[in-house]
């Protein structure tokens, strides 16, 4: 039977979130703080990470988005009419 290596996380808060988060592992039917706090920080750190992986997915999105980058085309009509209303239009560009 594999046995799975721990280490401890020491965490410091407010008597006000411990008994906010004591409340809601109830709720949510967890067995103890440090499994509710375990399952929230997964959840976040897999939300966080599933963003960044999706961000630019696939090869050919890298590949336009940093040449775009380091490449841009010159300005449209559109743009070029946008930065002169917005008094920022420079008359070399």
């Amino acid at each position: 039977m594999p046995t799975t290596e721990t280490t401890r996380l020491d965490l410091r808060i407010s008597q006000k979130q411990k008994i906010f988060f004591e409340q809601v592992l109830e709720i949510g039917g967890f067995r103890s703080l440090t499994d509710f706090m375990i399952s929230a920080a997964s959840e976040k750190a897999e939300e966080i990470m599933e963003k960044h992986n999706n961000w630019l997915a696939s090869e050919n999105d890298r590949r336009l988005f940093f040449e775009t980058i380091f490449n841009p085309p010159p300005p449209n009509a559109k743009l070029k009419e946008a930065m002169h209303k917005h008094g920022k239009f420079k008359t070399d560009v």
